[in-house]
């Protein structure tokens, strides 16, 4: 990622899991491969394979579809714990847009 991290990856730190459970949330209208996943993300694809298999387990990420020989992965908004995050990811930013707000001012 070449952009400043989110506010959900300042809070909760840097880590792959992290950066790639907040792609996800971010970006959670379209469907995506493994490999989009960590190229935007900026790890190495090795490191993919164990996130990815652990946000499948969770059931944060589901199949969507092929696309050649890519299966496709889309944030699954049905899971409460998804919708939990989704939530929480949205007071995360408003906090913090209300307190960059509050120091300009200053």
């Amino acid at each position: 990622m070449l952009d400043p991290p989110s506010v959900f990856v300042t809070v909760f730190g840097e880590t792959p899991f992290i950066k790639s459970l907040d792609f996800f949330l971010t970006y959670d209208s379209f469907d995506y491969s493994k490999c989009q996943v960590a190229d935007e993300i900026g790890i190495a694809r090795m490191t993919m394979d164990k996130i990815w298999n652990e946000l499948i387990e969770k059931n944060i990420i589901v199949k969507t579809r092929i696309v050649g020989r890519a299966n496709m992965y889309k944030l699954n908004k049905k899971n409460p714990l998804v919708k939990t995050l989704l939530e929480f990811d949205m007071k995360l930013c408003s906090n913090a847009s209300k307190n960059h707000l509050i120091s300009i001012k200053n």
